[in-house]
């Protein structure tokens, strides 16, 4: 695994090219190393996670992660329980997440694109439940993956087949933002970037937040935690969206239906 910080914007590099981006034991941990890097940083608005090579990530290493640990109960949890912690800890992570899927994207793989916020595709990158092939269901979070992010139907046909499906059906299908050529896969990913970084990165962290909270809720208890979010949002930023925003809009120096206010304003 390789960690880039670039001002507002961290890279994630999968680099098991020769196993394709397959996640072994010392990945998770890496991982887990990378959040903690990133979110020790302060600055980071936007993480990016991609793979080395011709693809995203072929899942978990059948064989370091399962095989070999199984016999020994303990140790076979121990090895699991790493990759589980940052799983979800991705899926919780304040920044914004951007999965850049370049190519292959089974179980474990289909899951860390699930979980991030944002995904772009290559039109030809594959994905794919296989766990069926191997005699069991997707786990540790990749079933959650599929029912969150796919129709109903396709999610279990895909469940239950071990079927793939390539980028552009899965733009279809909701799983991705969007699906382009391969040669457009890193300026695609790019635009969404520069959209996110000129943004509050405490507007980002909470609007996410409240995203999360009102999928599972009622429109009252929706409101109410609008309100106590945008209260919340208002003391830890001084206001900036009175005092800034609303009052760059005001003098009509930008429109919010097309574009962000200026914040070196805000920081002046």
């Amino acid at each position: 695994m390789n960690l880039e910080i670039d001002g507002p914007t961290a890279t994630i590099y999968l680099n098991r090219p020769d196993k394709k981006n397959a996640m072994n034991p010392q990945m998770h941990r890496d991982m887990n190393e990378a959040l903690d890097a990133i979110e020790a940083d302060r600055g980071v608005k936007v993480v990016v996670v991609t793979g080395n090579g011709d693809s995203f990530s072929a899942g978990m290493d059948l064989e370091e992660c399962f095989l070999r640990p199984f016999e020994d109960p303990m140790e076979f949890y121990r090895t699991n329980e790493v990759a589980l912690n940052w799983f979800k800890r991705l899926k919780a992570f304040p920044a914004v997440t951007v999965a850049k899927v370049n190519g292959f994207s089974f179980g474990g793989g289909v899951l860390l694109a699930g979980i991030c916020d944002l995904a772009v595709a290559s039109e030809t990158a594959l994905f794919g439940l296989s766990e069926i092939n191997f005699g069991i269901f997707p786990a540790g979070g990749a079933t959650w993956a599929a029912a969150h992010n796919l129709p109903r139907k396709q999610a279990l046909y895909y469940i239950l087949t071990g079927a793939t499906f390539t980028g552009r059906e899965a733009e279809a299908y909701g799983l991705v933002n969007k699906a382009v050529p391969l040669d457009e896969l890193d300026a695609a990913t790019d635009r969404i970037v520069r959209k996110l970084v000129n943004k509050n990165p405490v507007t980002l962290s909470l609007a996410k937040h409240v995203y999360e909270h009102n999928r599972a809720t009622d429109l009252p208890a929706a409101i109410d935690y609008d309100q106590a979010k945008l209260w919340e949002l208002s003391r830890l930023t001084g206001n900036e969206w009175v005092n800034v925003a609303l009052k760059q809009f005001e003098k009509r120096s930008y429109q919010p239906g097309l574009s962000t206010y200026d914040r070196v304003e805000a920081k002046s």
